[in-house]
């Protein structure tokens, strides 16, 4: 009798299994089903492919999605040599960023501005990922929402702080509009710092017999009185010689207004303070050169090529003028400290900044690029150019940088920046592109001599206002 029970529980088992008798489930087969259940659903639960097939399908996908993570990416170059530089940094990054592909696109402002293009195709869904653009525009695009507030992903980055920078970039790059607070929101990090240095043609300087200025700023004697008495020897020189030279735009005049103890702004940068009588001393100074001392190349020409001719003495300018000048420079040059004026010697700190495009498609890849661009090592390959001044606050940077020359005087870019310098800044309460049309065609007027300085105090607030929020 087992032997027959044993004998219908194997042919019952051979039904389950095999589906091909399934039709014999009569009354013999009840009492196996129940056994045999136990052990046949184990068996396809642990064995089949769903196990299986999650392990290579889990495996591959963190190779093949970032290969996917494509980041275009923009700075506006003045000339090739700093596109290969560039271009070299996009090719080593792409080497080191797990995941991520770089392209880099070099900018430019043919026919429209580098900030137009930008904006024409951030609204046409084309921009790059990440991108520079000057510190004067970051409240036009943070509050226009062109680009992303990064605050989220910088607190969830081991390791990073806002104080890493130089802190006048970093109070425009974590302003929040809403409020008047900073810290709460992070528009981008600075990719460079920049002061303006005078740029002296030794070799005229010393043919007019004046003192070295780089001496009479080592002496604490560099100030307006023995810049002056400097650009009339050198312009007595005759022929086309000039003792000074700047070109036409807003930071030019307004190192002498910040020098007087002016400034562009009231303090909460909310309206015009150009009409101030501080303000009105460094116009009047800058004045003079053109209109009383006839020491300067005429207000409104580019006043680099006859420097670089040999034709101008001291020509003001910030750091990104050393490539050009290394280049084509045929005397001995060198920079020094901008001369002291009631003040002191107030610089402008330039910075501009790489922020990402508010609607990437990979914000935490868009991140780690701009991350690696401002690491030491990437800001001290830039800075080799000649072009800019690390924006970190590191001595390592710093001595880095000091040993790039020409010129053999890097100290005084660095003296300037320890000098209390304005910093260039956005409008949060107002349009910095307005603003700067209406003081731009009020200096150029007084520094031409179409307009007396009185004129211009007169009108330059009234005009200048409009670019503020009402």
């Amino acid at each position: 009798m087992q032997r027959m029970q044993r004998l219908l529980a194997w042919i019952s088992l051979m039904a389950i299994m095999g589906l091909t008798l399934a039709a014999c489930g009569g009354a013999p087969a009840a009492q196996p089903t129940a056994a045999p259940a136990p052990t046949a659903a184990p068996a396809p639960t642990a064995a089949p492919a769903p196990t299986a097939a999650p392990a290579p399908t889990a495996a591959p996908a963190p190779t093949a999605a970032p290969a996917e993570s494509t980041i275009r990416w923009r700075t506006r170059p003045d000339n090739q040599a700093e596109i290969d530089v560039y271009q070299t940094i996009s090719d080593r990054l792409d080497g080191e960023l797990d995941g991520i592909a770089l392209v880099y696109e070099p900018g430019g402002s043919e026919g429209a501005s580098y900030q137009d293009v930008l904006r024409t195709e951030l609204a046409a869904g084309t921009a790059p990922d990440v991108f520079w653009i000057p510190g004067t525009d970051v409240a036009d695009f943070g509050t226009r929402g062109l680009i992303l507030d990064m605050r989220s992903l910088a607190d969830a980055t081991d390791g990073y702080s806002d104080s890493d920078f130089y802190p006048g970039p970093m109070f425009h790059l974590t302003f929040n509009p809403e409020n008047g607070s900073n810290g709460e929101v992070l528009w981008g990090l600075p990719r460079d710092v920049s002061t303006f240095a005078l740029y002296i043609n030794n070799d005229l300087i010393e043919q007019a017999g004046a003192p070295d200025p780089r001496e009479l700023a080592a002496k604490g004697e560099w100030d307006w009185d023995a810049f002056v008495e400097t650009a009339v020897a050198v312009t007595n020189l005759g022929g086309d010689v000039k003792g000074f030279g700047m070109n036409a735009w807003w930071a030019n005049p307004g190192l002498f207004i910040n020098s007087a103890g002016g400034g562009f702004f009231s303090e909460d940068r909310t309206a015009c303070a150009l009409d101030s009588d501080e303000s009105i001393a460094g116009m009047e100074f800058a004045s003079r050169l053109y209109n009383e001392l006839n020491v300067a190349v005429p207000y409104g020409e580019d006043s680099e090529p006859p420097f670089l001719a040999g034709n101008v003495g001291m020509f003001l300018n910030g750091r990104w003028a050393t490539p050009g000048t290394r280049a084509n420079a045929q005397f001995d040059w060198d920079v020094v400290e901008v001369p002291a004026g009631p003040a002191g010697a107030r610089s402008w700190l330039f910075w501009g900044a790489y922020v990402i495009n508010a609607d990437t498609k990979d914000p935490e890849a868009a991140w780690k690029l701009v991350q690696a661009l401002t690491r030491a090592d990437i800001q001290g390959q830039i800075s080799e150019l000649g072009a800019n001044i690390p924006s970190r606050v590191s001595d390592e940077a710093i001595q880095a940088f000091l040993g790039f020359s020409p010129p053999a005087n890097n100290q005084a870019f660095i003296n300037n920046l320890a000098n209390n310098p304005a910093v260039e800044g956005p409008l949060w309460a107002g349009s910095w592109p307005e603003f700067d049309a209406a003081m731009g065609a009020r200096m150029t007027a007084v520094l031409t001599g179409a307009q007396t300085i009185d004129e211009y105090r007169a009108n330059v607030c009234n005009e200048a206002n409009q670019a503020f929020d009402k």
